[in-house]
């Protein structure tokens, strides 16, 4: 808890250091900015290169503190090419994880741009993550702190990003990757026992956001108007016997954002979204309803951060699907006021995920469970109590229920950084 507290105060003592005025001409529905807070678009200018604000410090179970330092060129040393990547060293597992490429603009009023990347790091298994969301910067990751499962990866990928309208964006990927296990996991097909394999996969991501507008900087495009509905879709297929790659699989994903604000100054968010994995598709690519209770027994013993779309009382690890559907729905009240410094928010939460697992026996050395039934928990969050921070309560309920009752409960704090 002592960790997570210190990440904390030293992500609001960098905003608070890095907040800067900003000049803005209005050019139809988007914004070209003159000088943009860091923490808003995730980089700081240096001169020729923009520090990447993403790499200086994270922390997880496996690497515990993960120190790194990041970034890419911008147009005062080439207008159309950028060099850029990261490194970084994790204390615990005592490796340095990488990333090294370039990236060349072809179009520049689509803001089309080709890239070609080489990544030597690790990944959560059963994550899934939409090309296109990667885009958009987000200050404050606070799940990835409870993670305990990963893998190792090394992939070489190039991309294509497109934009066919300000609120269309797209990327088309190719990537092959070589993965490594940490875990004692194997997978077993057609009679034979894979423990590290390769993959290629060709990937296509679109991003509709019919009412957003935004910021146009030197580093790309960023949202200054979360507008809603939201819709996310990827298809990604694996290719057999393409650079000694190892299976054929297709995975689906399709994700729905509506939100709600109301003149009463109350709002609801809804989240629905869908994702299937067909063929031979090992643990590491399978998908897991972001979890994020940790595997202790006591309550106060899992205290620690709430994320922003996770599952509070789903335990890591306790189960991943081929199929699965989840929503999430939020209803915050009109903030109380009890002065300018003191305006806390209560926040009314419902999540549920219903998914299955064809063929379970094909995974080893992980034991889990499958969502054939429907997974419920409700809860509250009363946040910006003080300095952004605030507690959340969670309840699982239903088919999922756990024998002992302080199992089934989840209570956390929150962290929501306004710059």
């Amino acid at each position: 808890m002592r960790i997570t507290l210190l990440f904390l105060l030293f992500t609001i003592g960098f905003a608070q250091y890095s907040y800067g005025d900003t000049f803005q001409l209005k050019v139809n529905d988007t914004v070209k900015q003159k000088k943009e807070n860091p923490f808003k678009t995730g980089y700081y200018s240096l001169g020729f290169f923009d520090v990447d604000l993403r790499y200086f410090i994270k922390y997880n179970n496996y690497e515990s503190f993960r120190l790194g330092t990041g970034g890419i060129t911008n147009e005062r040393l080439f207008e159309n090419f950028k060099v850029g990547g990261y490194v970084a060293y994790g204390f615990k597992d005592k490796n340095f994880k990488y990333s090294i490429g370039g990236n060349l603009r072809l179009h520049p009023e689509t803001n089309t741009w080709w890239d070609l990347y080489y990544t030597s790091d690790i990944s959560e298994i059963g994550s899934f993550a939409y090309l296109t969301d990667a885009r958009v910067y987000s200050v404050f990751e606070p799940r990835r702190i409870n993670v305990i499962q990963f893998y190792k990866y090394r992939t070489w990928q190039s991309s294509l990003q497109h934009e066919f309208s300000p609120k269309i964006l797209s990327e088309v990927r190719l990537s092959r990757t070589k993965i490594d296990q940490i875990e004692d996991y194997q997978f077993v097909k057609d009679g034979e026992t894979y423990r590290n394999y390769h993959t290629t996969e060709a990937t296509l991501s679109f991003r509709f956001s019919p009412k957003t507008k935004f910021v146009t900087v030197d580093d790309g495009r960023i949202e200054y108007f979360d507008g809603f509905p939201k819709i996310s879709a990827q298809v990604t297929q694996g290719i057999k016997d393409v650079a000694k790659s190892d299976f054929n699989y297709t995975k689906l994903g399709l994700k729905l954002d509506y939100y709600i604000k109301r003149t009463d100054l109350s709002s609801s968010n809804f989240l629905l979204e869908g994702m299937a994995a067909f063929g031979d598709v090992p643990l590491t690519h399978l998908f897991h309803a972001y979890p994020n209770a940790p595997t202790k027994d006591e309550i106060l013993q899992r205290f620690s951060v709430a994320g922003t779309r996770s599952f509070e009382t789903m335990y890591f690890g306790e189960f991943f699907s081929d199929h699965l559907i989840t929503f999430q729905g939020k209803h915050s009240l009109r903030r109380f006021y009890f002065s300018d410094k003191f305006k806390p928010e209560l926040v009314f939460i419902t999540r549920h995920a219903l998914g299955n697992l064809n063929n379970p026996e094909e995974h080893l050395g992980i034991p889990f469970n499958t969502l054939n039934e429907l997974y419920s928990e409700s809860g509250f969050e009363l946040n910006r109590i003080l300095f952004g921070f605030g507690l959340s309560f969670a309840y699982r309920y239903g088919f999922y229920h756990l024998p002992d009752f302080e199992d089934n409960i989840s209570f956390k704090f929150t962290f929501n950084l306004k710059i």
